[in-house]
């Protein structure tokens, strides 16, 4: 092996470089309009022992274990950004996808591996349940900054960051069913829904408990925050994953609850935890990408039958399952058309697809190429596409204006004071006012107002402008009230006597 042979400083050289790597996997992937997730396999598969020979692995487990890992901070981080207001218009769709649209999608994909593929009918039923779910890196990253209606993204996001316990739970149990005969499935639904409320419950308690300590907590530096908060997603999976809940679910819903409270130095967390992300993905798919062996991958046989059931995963499996899981819904037929062709593959069926391997079953090699192949196939088809197709669908909403920077107060933890960020709107009620008109809570003091990338120095006859970024020093007691001041809007501030 690669390290075996260099030691520790080649193991560094590699890491630095597959990283340097992956960032700009990541800077060209917009521009050349192919998902960073692919060039991220890419970069693994061609260090790998059938590329540039640099490095053989073929460890399954560890594999899983950096996956898993991967996946949890990148689901804390997607609900984190989640807007509760949005997930909770399309909670009952978004349940109803994640749960009846992986059943029905999982169902149709493994029978017809079963009849292609030299599988038993279980063992089919097991690789329609690992690529089963959407995967949330994939669906975050290709939703992130794109400019598709609210509605939409919020719908493929908390479809994204719920069904993977369905997935899990599938895969789990076909596993038992072919290591143990006599298992019988009916046996294994009363776990599904225990697992399920195990995730709920610990999710909201923990994610409660997580904003409970980040704000009371006086840490001697503002950057142990986002480690703090971090420390909270690996507990709540490690908890729940422990009694026998949904981990996965767990860590989303704490981090839907985490990142809608008023949280001290929200900023630093949120940038440390997307960072954090970003370098997740990147370990991940390259890992990955070391896994597979590009000769077994790009077999005949694979490429043939892989790309038999992508399409009927792409153009009949996830539609019926879509329109199955959303009738009478308010959803349009072009909205359900979007959501069907949106619903990307990507770590999670490859993870799971290590399941079989690390289980020791027959075939399980077969069953991970096949995966990773539909994965390849559904990111570059899909992932490349859904901006064009959601502007075909006339789906597009308003261009996505994402700050891309931020002030935020630097103390030792001792100082009861913070730097929010607020940005008005055409609805805002401060818009249109001078700054000397504002009644502000006491020791509130905006500090700079950031307009089309400009700093503007504000003083007492600076006007708010819709689109503005404000940034506002205030008291930590008097945080809330001066934010429900700056959410008024301009209704609400005519009606008020």
């Amino acid at each position: 092996m690669f390290f075996n042979a260099f030691g520790t400083d080649a193991f560094l050289l590699l890491a630095a470089f597959l990283l340097f790597s992956g960032i700009l996997a990541a800077k060209f992937s917009n521009r050349w309009g192919v998902p960073a997730l692919i060039l991220f396999i890419i970069v693994g598969m061609l260090v790998g022992s059938d590329g540039l020979g640099i490095v053989y692995f073929d460890d399954a487990g560890t594999a899983q274990l950096i996956g898993v890992f991967a996946l949890v901070i990148i689901l804390f981080e997607g609900g984190l950004h989640t807007k509760w207001a949005t997930v909770r218009s399309v909670a009952l769709p978004s349940l109803s996808l994640a749960t009846l649209g992986v059943l029905f999608t999982s169902g149709i994909i493994g029978y017809t591996a079963y009849l292609i593929f030299d599988l038993t009918l279980l063992e089919g039923l097991l690789l329609g349940a690992i690529v089963g779910s959407t995967d949330a890196a994939a669906v975050f990253a290709a939703l992130k900054e794109r400019n598709i209606k609210a509605k939409m993204g919020a719908t493929l996001e908390a479809e994204s960051g719920t069904n993977d316990p369905m997935a899990v739970f599938l895969t789990l149990s076909f596993i038992e069913l072919i290591t143990i005969p006599d298992r019988s499935i009916w046996m294994l639904i009363p776990t599904f829904f225990l697992q399920m409320g195990i995730g709920l419950i610990l999710g909201i308690v923990l994610g409660r408990l997580a904003s409970f300590s980040i704000n009371r907590i006086r840490l001697s530096s503002s950057a142990l925050y986002p480690l703090l908060s971090v420390a909270f997603a690996l507990l709540t999976y490690g908890i729940t994953a422990f009694i026998g809940g949904s981990g996965f679910l767990a860590v989303y819903v704490a981090a839907l609850v985490v990142g809608n409270r008023e949280l001290t130095y929200r900023y630093s967390i949120f940038q440390f935890n997307e960072g954090f992300a970003w370098m997740a993905q990147i370990a991940m798919f390259i890992i990955l990408g070391l896994l597979v062996f590009p000769d077994q991958l790009f077999s005949a046989e694979i490429m043939i039958n892989g790309i038999i059931l992508s399409l009927v995963l792409i153009l009949l499996a996830r539609p019926i399952a879509v329109f199955i899981s959303l009738i009478q819904m308010k959803y349009s037929f072009k909205e359900k058309i979007f959501i069907s062709w949106a619903g990307l593959r990507g770590a999670v069926p490859i993870v799971l697809a290590t399941f079989p391997i690390v289980e020791g079953l027959e075939n399980s090699q077969t069953l991970f190429n096949i995966v990773f192949f539909i994965v390849l196939t559904s990111a570059l088809v899909q992932g490349s596409s859904i901006s064009w197709i959601a502007k075909k669908l006339n789906l597009v909403g308003p261009k996505k204006d994402v700050p891309h920077h931020s002030i935020e107060l630097i103390s030792m933890g001792k100082v009861a004071a913070e730097m929010i960020q607020f940005q008005t709107n055409e609805e805002s009620a401060v818009v249109g006012q001078k700054l000397r008109e504002l009644s502000l809570p006491n020791r509130a003091n905006i500090n700079a107002i950031i307009r089309d990338n400009h700093v503007i120095t504000p003083y007492g006859e600076t006007e708010i402008k819709a689109g503005d970024f404000l940034y506002i020093l205030v008291e930590s007691k008097y945080k809330e009230k001066l934010t429900k001041q700056l959410e008024q809007k301009r209704t609400q501030s005519k009606a008020a006597p």
